[in-house]
């Protein structure tokens, strides 16, 4: 059940709607469930001689009865509630009730009280109500309705309970301003599938992913077509700012802007020079370079995909101020690959970072707002451009959206521990997203690898399958009966062809961190393999690693760059 708080200045208008046929002819009989006083209340709806204009007039009284310097601009509460779509539906008594409780619990018109505010509660539909009060007491008084959005929905989780309606994780204060109705309303005229507001967030998350000072946060806000408004002190000095949409203006032809702070409680300019001033860590972990096919998009990806790792495993930990670092540098790096990713998997990572964002804000606070050597990943992918949808990007693509799985799926379990409920929620939801956007993405790479294993003589195949079950004691033959099977005996031929010990690799890559969270282990093993041998992440057509009968009977020939490091040398062990 979802309560959504929204002000205005026009009662007939809003009245108008609610008794109207609706934007599609979906408001079917619309009429009163419940009021400040049965008598007092007409009803068009249900009543042939009562009119729009009656009902806007009796509501407005208190407001008119006051002088007009008195009179609140917007003087219209405007809270519709929803059930969800799988709730029954209720009755008009029991709609009735939902008003009652809602109205009492924000303090519009407490039990009781006779010279509290008036309002009505409209029904149009068999899954929502809509209540409309005017901002006056009938004492004069306005009511005081401080966090009336907060207690709403605290009454709506209770009503949940008692009605047996699907009850909604409860709220800690810490989320984003939700869009109201009616920016809701004005992006789907617009045939837009986000708001302003939420675009406006996407936009601004994006341009401080990575970025190394505040000149080139606001540069990228600028090419990405925002409007800015910077607050300017006396000295000169920048205090704030304000973005909008192009195009995006008011009833006046003006501009709605919104301040980094209406946003997201992270993106004030404060906070975010807070993450952009802090300073730079030295990194002692040694750099593995290896001349590799694949551009700079791959390189980055690669580089981004170790740090990930380190990431998940410190959520095992109960640091809450390292979890708050890491975290808010996992949304960074999702916030960097949004803008980079090509056409095919855009809309995922989109969405999921969009959903990751509420999983990295609760009450907790770290010492320092993130975790540099994420935020350089991030700055490393969103400065090697945008990546191609296949090749050696694609595969790398890949690898980089399993790793994210994996740490958002530990993100999901590490609140879940917590009583987090909403931000367990958040990381649940991004894990969706990303899965869905990694099928996509591995789709052409894991089909290569595929083809290549089963191509493998059979006794190849029988060598790297029994190092599979000397990794995974009991485990080898379900994982025969995973689709990355063939895969994962390709690249343990790979990696034997490289100059590695297949063993040694694989039992480096099942320690690297656990495997109980991967739904398929052979594609995470596929993906970790590769990356901790530094093997491409992409079989290109033209060549084919199955082995002649001549090189089936030579020794490998010695990998002539750094040997692989075991996990827990410098250069995989999670800085803290």
């Amino acid at each position: 059940m979802v309560p959504d708080i929204s002000l205005g200045g026009r009662t007939y208008g809003l009245l108008a709607y609610l008794y109207g046929p609706g934007r599609r002819d979906e408001h079917v009989d619309p009429h009163l469930v419940a009021s400040w006083q049965a008598e007092l209340a007409p009803d068009p709806g249900r009543d042939s001689e009562a009119t729009l204009k009656q009902l806007q007039e009796r509501l407005d009284l208190p407001v008119q009865a006051v002088p007009e310097h008195r009179r609140p601009k917007r003087h219209v509460w405007h809270c519709p509630i929803r059930t969800d779509p799988g709730d029954r539906h209720l009755s008009d008594a029991g709609w009735g009730e939902v008003a009652r409780r809602v109205v009492h619990a924000t303090g519009i018109a407490e039990e009781g009280d006779d010279q509290a505010c008036r309002w009505i509660a409209v029904r149009h539909a068999d899954d929502h109500i809509h209540i409309v009060a005017t901002l006056k007491r009938q004492d004069g008084r306005s009511p005081r309705r401080h966090g009336d959005y907060n207690r709403a929905q605290a009454e709506c989780r209770a009503i949940e309970a008692d009605f047996g309606l699907k009850q909604l994780n409860p709220g800690d204060g810490t989320a984003a301003k939700r869009p109201t109705s009616a920016e809701r309303a004005k992006a789907e005229r617009a045939g837009r599938t986000a708001t302003s507001r939420e675009l406006l967030r996407d936009c601004v998350r994006q341009a401080v992913a990575g970025a190394e000072d505040e000149s080139e946060f606001f540069g990228r806000l600028t090419d990405a077509g925002v409007r800015i408004e910077r607050r300017l002190a006396p000295s000169g000095d920048v205090l704030g700012y304000k973005v909008a949409l192009p195009g995006d203006r008011n009833r006046s032809g003006e501009p709605i802007w919104f301040s980094g702070s209406r946003l997201a409680p992270d993106l004030s300019l404060p906070k975010i020079r807070q993450r952009l001033g802090s300073p730079e860590e030295p990194d002692d972990s040694p750099t593995i370079r290896h001349p590799l096919q694949g551009g700079a998009p791959a390189h980055a990806r690669r580089e981004a995909t170790g740090i990930v790792d380190r990431t998940a495993s410190v959520l095992t930990d109960d640091d809450e101020a390292e979890a708050v670092a890491r975290l808010s540098g996992v949304g960074e790096v999702l916030d960097a690959l949004a803008q980079t990713s090509p056409a095919s998997t855009r809309q995922q990572v989109t969405e999921a970072a969009r959903a990751f964002e509420r999983a990295t804000r609760w009450h907790t606070r770290a010492e320092r707002a993130d975790d540099r050597a994420v935020r350089s990943a991030a700055r490393g992918i969103i400065r090697a451009g945008n990546a191609l949808g296949r090749g050696e990007d694609g595969g790398a693509t890949a690898m980089l959206l399993s790793a994210l799985v994996l740490a958002t799926v530990a993100a999901t379990r590490w609140h879940a521990a917590r009583q987090h409920a909403q931000q367990a929620a958040a990381a649940r939801q991004a894990a969706d997203q990303l899965r869905t956007a990694y099928r996509t993405a591995a789709t052409a790479p894991m089909r290569a690898m595929r083809a290549q294993g089963h191509r493998l003589p059979e006794r190849v195949r029988t060598r790297h399958s029994g190092a599979v079950e000397a990794a995974l004691p009991g485990q080898a033959d379900s994982l025969r009966r995973e689709r990355g099977w063939d895969a994962l005996l390709a690249t343990l031929n790979k990696a034997e062809r490289a100059g590695h010990d297949p063993r040694t690799l694989l039992q480096e890559a099942v320690e690297w961190r656990e495997l109980d969270t991967a739904d398929h282990v052979t594609d995470v093993l596929v993906w970790r393999l590769r990356r901790l041998g530094r093997l491409p992440a992409d079989v290109p057509r033209a060549r084919t690693d199955t082995p002649t009968t001549k090189q089936q009977h030579q020794p490998a020939r010695p990998h002539t760059t750094a040997p692989t490091r075991n996990p827990t040398s410098a250069e995989h062990r999670p800085r803290r």
